[in-house]
């Protein structure tokens, strides 16, 4: 089966977290054609270009900047080609770590985002996108899609993103990402954000915001891993939801309780395959608003043993950790807890043996009310 149909996706913003200075939103637009209308789209955007004076320079949504008269005499023209355009809209001021703030956490975030999104809806598709000049995010998702994307993970599935020798295209994306920015950035809008919404709306198929309010019920509908049960991964979900909804993170511990916890949910559902968070991830989130960076031994004793303790299920591998979505994550957890507690129970076992050996069974080391369950265990 071949794709029918071709995307060239740019993108809004940046990765800054200063506010003051910097756009509150970042965006990531891709332009969709039947390739079937390629070269008629290619004819349309020249006759936009030689229309609005571009002359030889490029289409680009900065070069039109807040001239909003002329953005919007070129987005009636945009209007009448035959595109559809899809974006993933993240508001920075939404993301509750402040470990985005670091750059290489954030892109790392918006590529697992961004992907699944694209993925789970064109599954068969050829990407293209500009690696040159500021487009930072996009060489990294580029090398993030060559470097995940497993042909034959999914049957049929053929999701390619090569870089761009089409510059016309990609400068429509451009332009539809930046006008998506004069849309929704808080940086940019204006009284004129409604009218450029209103003109590009017949050629939006889908916007796609984030962070938004997590349900399991988008958790599951946006699910493409091929091992995922919803009955596990519901009563999972459910137990990490209540935690969060009932903590009041009266203290230092429940504070970094109820980081960690929305941290696996926001990772969770930014990744198409439910992926591991690696403690050194965790780490760089949770210390961003901590006055003393955490402590490995504190780490996994108050913060994840403590929840394992209140009956909230976390699996664990070397991989990191992540709320179970399949029996092979309950494995996991089950595994991590066999590692610890048989060779445990074993050395009681034996210095208990022992001693009764050396005593001729006058002394049993667990006849002791606190180690009634424990002598009840052994003698089952």
């Amino acid at each position: 089966m071949q794709n029918n149909i071709t995307a060239f996706a740019d993108e809004f913003g940046n990765s800054s977290f200063d506010f003051q200075t910097q756009g509150s939103h970042f965006i990531v637009a891709a332009v969709i054609c039947k390739n079937e209308n390629l070269e008629k789209l290619k004819t349309d955007i020249s006759e936009i270009r030689r229309k609005h004076n571009f002359q030889t320079g490029e289409m680009k949504s900065s070069g039109v900047g807040p001239n909003h008269a002329r953005r919007k005499r070129i987005l009636e023209d945009i209007a009448k080609t035959d595109i559809s355009i899809y974006a993933v809209i993240v508001d920075k001021k939404q993301l509750s770590s402040k470990g985005f703030s670091i750059k290489k956490s954030f892109y790392k975030y918006l590529n697992n985002l961004v992907y699944k999104e694209l993925y789970r809806t064109f599954p068969r598709l050829e990407l293209y996108v500009d690696e040159h000049g500021g487009n930072d995010f996009m060489r990294e998702f580029k090398v993030y899609v060559e470097k995940h994307h497993e042909r034959n993970l999914f049957s049929g599935s053929d999701f390619n993103i090569l870089n761009s020798k089409q510059s016309y295209f990609i400068q429509l994306a451009d332009f539809v990402a930046g006008t998506l920015g004069y849309i929704f950035d808080e940086s940019k809008k204006s009284e004129h954000s409604d009218e450029f919404e209103a003109i590009l709306k017949p050629k939006i198929s889908s916007l796609n915001f984030f962070p938004k309010e997590f349900s399991f019920k988008e958790f599951q509908d946006t699910n493409v891993d091929e091992t995922f049960d919803p009955k596990i991964a519901e009563v999972c979900y459910l137990r990490v939801q209540d935690f969060i909804d009932k903590e009041t993170g009266s203290d230092q511990q429940k504070i970094d309780q109820i980081n960690f916890l929305k941290l696996l949910l926001l990772f969770q559902r930014a990744s198409i395959r439910n992926r591991y968070v690696s403690t050194k991830e965790i780490f760089n989130h949770l210390n961003q608003s901590r006055h003393e960076n955490l402590k490995e031994e504190y780490f996994r004793t108050k913060v994840v043993g403590n929840l394992r303790d209140r009956g909230i299920l976390i699996a664990s591998s070397r991989d990191g950790y992540k709320i179970p979505s399949c029996s092979k994550d309950l494995d996991n957890f089950i595994n991590h807890g066999k590692r610890i507690v048989i060779p445990m129970l074993n050395r009681i076992k034996t210095a208990r043996d022992t001693i009764q050996l050396a005593t001729g069974n006058e002394l049993d080391i667990l006849n002791k009310p606190s180690f009634n369950e424990l002598k009840d265990l052994f003698d089952k």
